[in-house]
């Protein structure tokens, strides 16, 4: 299939969801947003209160009425929208030590109630990772716990909770970031053991979120060499595809974790990382915890914009394309 040249650039544009600086969207936000930007994602950075982040959404969607706001609100140590004075909920640690699903199902309601008042529509929220490894150095807390039959049925809950407010959940970091004594924002974890204990752990959570109906899956950067041996998660069909999309019939949004993270940028590019990914089955780009700027949004549309041009398989992954 193919598509006008100059439409290219809208299909590009598209498949990216950048953040940006400041309380209210910048001119190049606003005027991308008519040129074919689908998404945004806000952090602390972006909000003041509730009727703050209200007005801001509603600038967004003056600009273009379907964009899709996706916010990374975990609640507990995790929260963007109560930074300033820490998180009224509890995080997933807390829920998982009380282990009553039915709570857990409840604060995520109750949270969804509240981020979709404000006009947000994706929440890359549950973190499913099995915190298995006590010398994790970025999941600890955000994690229900140890246990995979308690993570998956907390986060079943929490999935359910979440969309019965009205906001998309996102399930992170497939296929499990718990095992890992590396931040993926400073290097590429290394996730071992072979597939049985990946079946009985790692995937325990994300099966129960597919089965709950979660509506977008966020990728990690890891290698787990007993799924791909190459390639990092984010970067490989055989774990978006043939495992995600196949074996476990996930059919909503696969969203990456931010691109510009070193686990993939130093070794692919920041650009690269994010073609690869598209190639290998991801429908979204997450962007701009870090690199915020038009000039970065732009590397990344032009960059994809090359590869389809230069005849790499990315077409299908755009929205029209």
């Amino acid at each position: 299939m193919s598509a006008p040249m100059g439409n290219l650039a809208s299909l590009a544009a598209a498949v990216l969801q950048p953040g940006f600086v400041g309380t209210t969207p910048p001119p190049w936000i606003r005027r991308w947003l008519g040129e074919g930007l689908g998404s945004v994602v806000l952090f602390a950075r972006n909000i003041v209160d509730s009727e703050q982040l209200a007005a801001l959404t509603a600038t967004l969607r003056a600009e273009r009425p379907d964009v899709i706001v996706a916010i990374d609100e975990e609640a507990g140590d995790v929260t963007r929208i109560e930074s300033a004075r820490g998180s009224s909920r509890p995080g997933n640690f807390a829920l998982g030590i009380v282990d009553d699903p039915a709570l857990t199902e409840a604060v995520a309601r109750d949270l969804g109630t509240e981020l979709a008042a404000a006009g947000v529509t994706l929440n890359y929220a549950p973190d499913a990772d099995v915190n298995s490894n006590p010398d994790n150095p970025v999941i600890g807390v955000r994690s229900f716990g140890a246990d995979p039959a308690l993570v998956a049925r907390h986060t079943a809950a929490w999935v359910r909770g979440l969309q019965a407010g009205g906001v998309a959940a996102c399930a992170k970091h497939f296929p499990g970031h718990g095992d890992t004594r590396i931040d993926s924002h400073h290097d590429l974890p290394r996730i071992g053991g072979d597939r049985a204990r990946l079946d009985a752990v790692e995937l325990a959570p994300f099966r129960a979120a597919v089965a709950a109906g979660v509506q977008a899956v966020m990728t990690g950067h890891l290698l787990v060499p007993a799924l791909d041996p190459e390639l990092p998660a984010t970067l490989s069909p055989r774990i978006l595809g043939r495992l995600l999309r196949e074996e476990l019939r996930f059919q909503g949004v696969v969203v990456t974790d931010a691109v510009e993270m070193r686990a993939v940028a130093d070794r692919y590019g920041f650009a690269g990382a994010a073609v690869r990914a598209l190639a290998a089955g991801a429908d979204a780009i997450c962007v701009g915890g870090e690199r915020a700027r038009e000039q970065d949004a732009r590397h990344l549309r032009d960059a994809i914009v090359a590869a389809v041009t230069a005849g790499e398989p990315l077409l299908g992954q755009l929205p029209g394309g």
